[in-house]
């Protein structure tokens, strides 16, 4: 194994863009939360484990199709960083412009009825691998900690490492929002938490345009 201490550093920053990509709520969190307040924190679960089992797909086509492109066009590895740095700058601005909204955020039951722990699965590997801006999310995150020539094991590493945090805080989220009090209290620390967001994502957006390797 290749000296970790020089990929170390883009893997971290990959984590910590994973962790609080989901920290702030989109639809899928949403329908986590949503779900385990109406339904019930089991139903809730299962949705997560599905939501996870869906952004660890997104993960594994990401990185073979990343590094399947970097071994046939080296050179491909500056248009992806810059599509994934355009894409974090994005997202700066979603998480500024939601710091500057008044607006709560808004959790409710998934349309379509209620269904076993096995239907709430698959409908959350199906509402993760129907998000179009998950593969954009992905090239941005993978991107991170991919640098040219990077063994296999980098990108292993990205990706069961993402998969584990995506498990545990899904399902964090299924338990502790299974209850209104939870909805509250992260609705007073949200803009706060998104202005947070906005900067890190812009750092992270900057980074990766002005990285050449």
């Amino acid at each position: 194994m290749q000296d970790i201490s020089i990929y170390l550093p883009g893997i971290l920053m990959a984590y910590a863009a994973f962790l609080l990509a989901i920290a702030s709520p989109g639809p899928a969190i949403l329908a986590v939360i949503g779900t385990s307040m109406s339904v019930g924190r089991g139903s809730g679960m299962a949705l997560a484990l599905g939501i996870a089992t869906g952004s660890f797909t997104w993960a594994v086509l990401t990185v073979f199709g990343l590094s399947a492109l970097l071994a046939t066009y080296a050179s491909a590895l500056i248009a992806i960083k810059v599509l994934g740095g355009l894409y974090l700058l994005w997202l700066a601005y979603k998480a500024f412009k939601s710091a500057a909204s008044r607006h709560d955020i808004e959790a409710k039951e998934l349309a379509g009825g209620r269904s076993s722990p096995l239907g709430y699965l698959k409908r959350g590997y199906i509402i993760q691998m129907t998000n179009p801006k998950a593969a954009l999310a992905w090239i941005a995150i993978i991107s991170l900690g991919l640098k040219q020539d990077a063994p296999l094991w980098v990108g292993a590493a990205i990706v069961l490492g993402t998969f584990l945090m995506s498990v545990v805080i899904h399902t964090l989220y299924a338990l502790a929002f299974s209850t209104p009090i939870m909805v509250r209290a992260y609705a007073s620390a949200r803009r706060v938490i998104q202005g947070f967001l906005g900067l890190f994502f812009a750092a992270a957006g900057l980074r990766l345009l002005a990285s050449r390797g």
